[in-house]
């Protein structure tokens, strides 16, 4: 299955407004009191802007024109009291979107997060990790400043906007209609222009992305830079990554203020044409001074919000742009969940292929129609040239991938059929690189080790020591506490794949799966390895992926593996002929 996310092209992008905020509905689930608290906040403090113009404007056409001081201070504590209500109204709103918006970003971070972990391997290998750190920091964080502080702003102006507009044609219809003419202008602009600055935004959004993956991968491979000397490289793959950012961040700095301009001319018109015409009506004796200045300050709460709109609209064509990207992810399904399946095998062996085909999503064909069994107690070896398919077919094994045609039995059943904890008990695979998790031995060993996870250093020591992991743990300056980082740097690669074998050996899984596990060891561990492998239950069943002859010499069962066929070799002599003629026509 192909799991390749957008990362060039911006073709797919067609959220509208209402579909993007459908989508963030599952994320909002438990927010309904605190949304109604912030909305009545929000409308309560609209109330309080659009009654203060009718109450200034009653002033100075009764009060202020009469010389009614005591009128004057009147109104005055009635506009102190209505602006400290409004006052209250958007500090509530202010703190209660604040705190919607990180319980949104916590759950849309973790359904990212859970997502992530619920997808094959054959995703990882399809995306960079930069750009998924991406995604689920820069872009969430986006969706979060919508939400905390765009959002009843957005939904505040919606309200004063409307509620300006309908006094401005209640106090007088004509000059009203005037007033408002600039801003049609302007909305549909903004409705033209609006796909565009989405798209913009996307495509910095993207870019972002893609320089977080150059980053990641360069400091992750930075050992290998300079053992080479390519700093230069390096740098020119940053740079024109950085370029790239630098561009479509302009491009977005551009899209995004845009409209602010476009706002401010409208106000400006709006102004004129109403002094202008509010003038002359007042000196055809039809319009009283208090009413044109409400009238002005109307026109103000109605383009003031109009104008920071512009910038929030722009806050929210990045947030659908950044929600495009977190859905892309949030929409995938893995192709490899568990199944309810009647297949049996009647081979009586611990993992069977029958029929098995497998090609990688770029094309390329691994496997065709392999089809053998491996019994159980028994050891077998898997040879052949690099690149031949080896540990493709021990990842299939282990059901780390699915065939695209044939089934992969394990003790009878199609593997398809086991739940992943299942699976895992049944199998132990020590990966030819061995990851480990910033922390100690102990924990590492243990790593998903259900059975053994409650042990304390002085029970674990014990217990390998039983295992006859004693000089192996000498290896160690610290012994069982010798700490560990997620890049091995305070481990060897020895070392690594000591620990990786400790791991998978302790759980004693019927199938046990080593690819190139003694690679990086010396001659000498790995005879004490050989002598652990054969303390397992004698009814483990070994699969041994190595180039080293006296690895494998042992095994009761080679298979080649090439050309994508799995071929049974016979005796190690035949093996090695076999291995010979495939690396010379490979």
């Amino acid at each position: 299955m192909n799991y390749k996310l957008n990362t060039e092209s911006t073709s797919d992008v067609k959220t509208g407004a209402m579909a993007g905020l459908k989508r963030l509905l599952p994320f909002m689930t438990d927010e309904g009191r605190n949304g109604i608290v912030a909305l009545v906040g929000i409308l309560v403090n609209s109330l309080s802007s659009l009654i203060a113009p009718v109450v200034m404007a009653h002033a100075i056409d009764t009060s202020i024109r009469t010389k009614d001081m005591h009128g004057v201070l009147m109104w005055a504590a009635v506009l102190l009291v209505v602006y400290l209500i409004g006052l209250y109204a958007s500090y509530k709103q202010t703190i209660t979107m604040g705190g919607i918006g990180r319980r949104v970003l916590f759950n849309l971070r973790n359904a990212l997060f859970m997502k992530l972990q619920s997808l094959p391997v054959a995703f990882f290998n399809q995306n960079k990790s930069g750009d998924l750190i991406s995604r689920i920091n820069n872009d969430t964080d986006k969706l979060n400043q919508f939400f905390a502080q765009a959002l009843m702003q957005f939904i505040g102006n919606l309200f004063m906007i409307v509620g300006a507009g309908i006094f401005l044609v209640v106090i007088n219809w004509k000059l009203g209609l005037i007033a408002l003419t600039p801003a049609l202008f302007v909305l549909v602009v903004t409705q033209v222009i609006s796909p565009w600055v989405k798209r913009t935004n996307f495509k910095s959004l993207q870019s972002l992305g893609g320089m977080s993956g150059e980053i990641q991968e360069s400091i992750s491979n930075f050992k290998v830079i300079v053992v080479f000397n390519r700093l230069d490289y390096f740098r020119d793959k940053f740079s024109e990554a950085n370029q790239a950012n630098f561009k479509a961040a302009i491009s977005a700095g551009v899209a995004n203020n845009i409209f602010t301009p476009l706002y401010t001319l409208a106000y400006g018109l709006a102004q004129l044409v109403v002094l202008y015409y509010g003038i002359h009506i007042i000196m055809s004796g039809s319009f009283t001074v208090g009413l044109l200045i409400g009238f002005i300050l109307y026109v103000t709460n109605f383009y003031f919000p109009l104008r920071q709109l512009a910038s929030v609209w722009s806050s929210f064509q990045q947030a659908l742009a950044a929600l495009d990207r977190i859905s892309e992810v949030l929409a995938l399904h893995s192709d490899m969940d568990t199944i309810t399946s009647d297949k049996k095998s009647d081979a009586g062996a611990v993992l069977e292929f029958k029929e098995v085909s497998f090609r990688y999503s770029n094309g390329s064909e691994v496997l065709k129609h392999a089809s053998f069994a491996l019994e159980k107690g028994k050891t077998y070896a898997l040879v052949g040239p690099t690149g031949g398919g080896k540990t493709t077919t021990a990842s299939l094994m282990a059901r780390l991938y699915d065939p695209t045609a044939g089934t992969v039995f394990l003790s009878g059943r199609d593997i398809k059929s086991y739940t992943p904890e299942e699976r895992v008990e049944k199998i132990g695979f020590i990966l030819q690189e061995p990851y480990l998790f910033t922390g100690t031995v102990h924990e590492n060993i243990l790593y998903g080790n259900e059975k053994y996870q409650k042990y304390s250093n002085e029970e674990l020591v014990k217990l390998l020591e039983t295992k006859g992991f004693s000089s192996l743990l000498a290896r160690f300056p610290e012994g069982i506490v010798t700490k560990v980082t997620s890049t091995g740097d305070a481990v060897s690669l020895g070392q690594k794949q000591l620990i990786a074998f400790m791991r998978a050996v302790l759980r004693e899984p019927p199938l046990l799966i080593l690819d190139e596990a003694t690679a990086n060891i010396d001659t000498v561990t790995e005879g004490e390895l050989e002598m652990i492998i054969q303390k397992l239950p004698t009814s483990t069943t070994k699969v041994i992926i190595a180039h080293r002859l006296n690895t494998i010499e042992g095994a009761d069962e080679i298979f080649f593996v090439n050309g994508s066929r799995v071929t049974r070799a016979g005796g190690m002599q035949n093996a090695l002929n076999m291995l010979l003629h495939g690396k010379r026509s490979s």
